[in-house]
């Protein structure tokens, strides 16, 4: 693994950036209160609830998310939310990938994936026959792609919760998933979490001396 450099500059940047849209999304709510109709902003109150004792869709908020006139919109609007907070998470591949090549077909997956599960998302909200119907066509499908490391099927894991936070309308989750996985992804590359086991604390810990390299 290449030496880690000083994350000062892109930290600030992605930093930046998350900031910018949660300043832009408040500007505009505020300004145009009539725009938080269509933004898909909360959602998690629309899932069901504790009290629902049965497998029967809840076909009111079926209604309202997909067969209202607002609904093409705020698809619109969650796949390209979604693909914002893809974007972050891209860089974190960037800053972090082990490979001297970076796998373009993997970055692609990465920030297309989230607009893919945002709109089946949508689909199958609250319906438990669409849900079985989407996973009998999966599995029809053979999908065959491997993961050049192990640490890539993080990236596949938070750009699937991404686009499903998006589709249930839920982009605040969306954009803690995505700034809690690149965060903690770019301190432990930074700190080199788990490099080696030198030090009193990970001696300590592990019960073996700093110079062992294998257990018994």
């Amino acid at each position: 693994m290449r030496r880690s450099a000083s994350l000062l500059i892109p930290l600030s940047l992605i930093l930046m950036y998350y900031a910018f849209w949660v300043a832009a999304v408040t500007f505009l709510v505020s300004r145009y209160p009539g725009i938080s109709e269509y933004l898909p902003v909360g959602g998690l109150d629309s899932l069901p609830g504790g009290e629902i004792t049965s497998f029967e869709p809840v076909y009111t908020s079926v209604e309202r998310n997909l067969l209202s006139g607002t609904a093409p919109i705020r698809l619109f609007l969650a796949s390209i939310g979604a693909l914002l907070m893809a974007i972050p998470v891209s860089w974190a591949y960037f800053i972090t990938s082990r490979a001297r090549r970076i796998d373009q077909s993997f970055l692609q997956t990465i920030m297309i994936l989230p607009i893919l599960v945002t709109g089946i998302a949508m689909i199958v909200l609250n319906s438990i026959a669409l849900a079985f119907s989407l996973a009998g066509i999966v599995a029809a499908v053979r999908f065959r792609f491997s993961l050049n490391q192990p640490s890539d099927a993080m990236y596949i894991f938070v750009a699937i919760g991404i686009g499903l936070a998006a589709g249930i309308g839920a982009l605040g989750i969306a954009y803690v998933i995505s700034f809690v996985f690149v965060l903690a992804t770019l301190c432990i590359w930074k700190l080199e979490y788990g490099k080696t086991l030198a030090g009193p604390f990970l001696t300590m810990l592990t019960r073996r001396d700093g110079g062992e390299d294998d257990y018994d």
